[in-house]
């Protein structure tokens, strides 16, 4: 058994949730569900992790800290994979050689993603990264003023922060595989969320900083950049290479332009 807890929160995933289950049978399993109404839980039972219940009081801790602060967890290295996720055989193995003789050099690591088209893996265009696997004693997901905002009771798109100055922060070279866009209609209405949450971010210059000085100088960099839609096509399309992936690199590219459009719009107050 791999010595990090797994934490999986959930809220009706029942869909995507075996499959993600599937590749975690190295780790202990922790779900944390929202009260799901689709067997979520049947599907935990099936796998045999530990089912815990949340409710959100409104405030923060939200979720995922709710979890450092009140879930009994078997080790305190702690690794997020959303159900929408599956950790690849080369990670499992990665994070499994990190306590090959003890505790890992680093506190923290990010854990890069590829989306997925179809069945497809897209090892070209946009990819995510973010400080998934930390211990729990040195992390802490950060308290921002969006409380009202449409992200709800989950924590938005940000990392967790070191609690001490030094924190050593490593980067994972195996990925997990990110099923994002199987429900078109799903993913739409899901990132109009995203662009809501994130127009009152910016309105009320609540984005807290990235762990890491470079990330952050380039999230300034594009938060203040006139035609972000354009320049985010750009980005996806050629500057990460999402051309050589055709017509799915094309999609992509095209998502990311419709998202910060909706963004625009939603900083100037249109729905």
């Amino acid at each position: 058994m791999i010595p990090v807890t797994v934490v999986v929160v959930t809220k009706n995933a029942a869909g995507p949730l075996p499959r993600c289950l599937d590749n975690l049978k190295d780790f202990p399993v922790i779900i944390v569900d929202s009260h799901s109404a689709d067997g979520t839980r049947d599907v935990a039972r099936d796998y045999g992790a530990v089912m815990v219940d949340f409710a959100w009081d409104g405030a923060y801790p939200k979720k995922r800290q709710w979890c450092l602060d009140h879930v009994s967890l078997p080790y305190p290295w702690v690794f997020f994979v959303d159900a929408d996720e599956v950790v690849t055989t080369k990670l499992a193995h990665e994070i499994a050689a990190l306590f090959k003789d003890g505790e890992p050099p680093c506190a923290g690591y990010f854990v890069p993603g590829l989306y997925m088209d179809g069945a497809r893996v897209m090892r070209h265009g946009l990819r995510n990264n973010k400080l998934a696997l930390f211990d729990s004693r040195a992390f802490a997901f950060p308290v921002v003023d969006d409380i009202g905002l449409p992200m709800g009771e989950i924590e938005g798109h940000y990392q967790p922060v070191p609690k001490q100055a030094g924190a050593r922060i490593g980067q994972l070279q195996g990925h997990v595989l990110h099923y994002a866009a199987e429900d078109r209609a799903q993913w739409v209405a899901r990132h109009e969320r995203y662009a809501q949450w994130e127009a009152g971010m910016n309105r009320r210059k609540a984005w807290p900083q990235d762990p890491v000085k470079g990330r952050e100088w380039l999230k300034r960099v594009f938060r203040a950049m006139p035609m972000r839609a354009e320049a985010a096509f750009l980005h996806s399309w050629l500057w990460c290479g999402g051309i050589k992936n055709g017509a799915a690199g094309w999609r992509q590219a095209a998502d990311r332009h419709m998202y910060y459009r909706m963004v625009a719009r939603a900083m100037r107050g249109v729905s």
